[in-house]
């Protein structure tokens, strides 16, 4: 934790959630973050340290939907204080210190591994989430009070989280980390990091940064956030022209397929793993993210497939039935491999996110609601089992 500048440990409640998770206390930032020199080049870079960061977000528009916290946000404050302490973290010493904020970090040793495991250099993680370029807040249609954010290169993805959402992921986290060694291309979203804010002697804030299943986005022209059900599954598509970018929801697609080819067999038996594992944790409300980019002439066919298959895809594998056991396939030559499905037309961008909802009383008081005020209809608070097949029933009729 940061009170200030000084590194210490976590609060008391932190220490207790991240025990659960690990068998080790989470360390403070400095040793999730570890410098190099690239960020101190970086942080020498903006020696105005924290005005100029304000400065940089005074100067920016908004654009393509995504737009940069600027100094009216009621987050704004927030955000440069978690740029600020997550790079004061890297640093062993700094001109103009921030103050008057605690960070903290859950967990860190479990979600290092994990980056590791994924090939992500520190000195990138500490550029994306670094202060020499702000934030870009995801207008999101959920309903939940959660804050989104993307980095300022939409690699990473940053999500405010409930103290209860951050017990049970941390509660979660030894059986996530074993399923995704057992299914190295499973569609679960990656989380990268857990941490905790508290501005000055506020409420603390949870957050949680995860590869963006979106990216690389320049090319996406379509987005959807899939439940399986119908009730509040529909939003008002942008007028034409507009620079928003919405992501839409399940009655927005309608009368569309995802045309996977060959692939649609290792994305059905993906699908059945992943929301397996999601029903054994009593978890539902889940979603699975798609998206679409139409491939080039040159990108289509089989040649240009077997092009772009790497080693990494079956890295790891001792024989070929383990390798069928974890349902693992030839990946793309490209960024965000793991989420990225080629089909014979479209590059398919896919991944299951928010997976911290467990199904306790609450959410059956909530069903039970549901099931009267929409009778004949589906929602999404359902049974964790009910849930996961419907999820997959919604996907093996949609694609082909």
């Amino acid at each position: 934790m940061l009170r200030g500048y000084p590194v210490a440990g976590d609060a008391a409640g932190a220490r207790e959630a991240a025990a659960g998770a690990m068998a080790a206390p989470s360390p403070g930032p400095r040793e999730i973050l570890a410098p190099s020199p690239e960020a101190g080049r970086r942080a020498a870079a903006s020696s105005s340290g924290h005005r100029g960061l304000l400065w940089r977000l005074r100067d920016k528009q908004c654009r393509l939907g995504l737009f940069e916290i600027g100094p009216g946000h009621e987050l704004h404050q927030v955000m440069c204080l978690m740029q600020a302490g997550l790079w004061a973290a890297t640093q062993v010493s700094m001109d103009h210190p921030p103050t008057g904020f605690e960070l903290g970090t859950l967990a860190g040793p479990v979600f290092a591994r994990l980056r590791r495991s994924l090939g992500l250099a520190e000195e990138d993680y500490q550029a994306a989430l670094g202060p020499s370029r702000p934030y870009l807040q995801f207008l999101s249609t959920s309903k939940s009070k959660a804050s989104f954010f993307l980095s300022h290169d939409q690699r990473f993805f940053l999500k405010t989280l409930r103290s209860r959402e951050v017990q049970a992921l941390l509660a979660h986290l030894p059986r996530y980390v074993h399923h995704l060694q057992r299914h190295p291309h499973s569609l679960l979203a990656r989380v990268l990091g857990v941490h905790s804010l508290r501005v000055a002697r506020g409420k603390k804030k949870y957050f949680i940064v995860m590869q963006s299943v979106f990216y690389p986005a320049g090319r996406i022209s379509e987005r959807y956030d899939i439940k399986g059900c119908e009730v509040s599954r529909w939003v008002e598509p942008a007028p034409e022209g507009s620079v928003l970018v919405l992501v839409l929801k399940d009655l927005n697609f309608q009368g569309k397929t995802i045309n996977l080819g060959p692939q649609r067999s290792w994305f059905l038996r993906q699908m059945e793993l992943d929301t397996a594992f999601l029903r054994e944790l009593n978890v539902l409300d889940y979603s699975l993210l798609m998206a679409f980019q139409r491939l080039h002439e040159d990108e289509r066919g089989p040649g240009s497939s077997l092009i772009f298959r790497t080693a990494r895809s079956i890295r790891g594998a001792q024989s070929a039935e383990e390798s069928g056991a974890q349902n693992r396939r030839l990946l793309p030559d490209a960024p965000n491999a793991l989420h990225i499905v080629d089909g014979p037309e479209h590059r398919y961008f896919l991944g299951l996110v928010d997976l911290t909802t467990v199904y306790g009383l609450r959410k059956r008081l909530e069903q039970l609601w549901k099931t009267l005020r929409y009778p004949g209809r589906t929602f999404s608070t359902v049974s964790p089992a009910c849930y996961a097949r419907r999820l997959c029933q919604w996907v093996e009729a949609h694609t082909e």
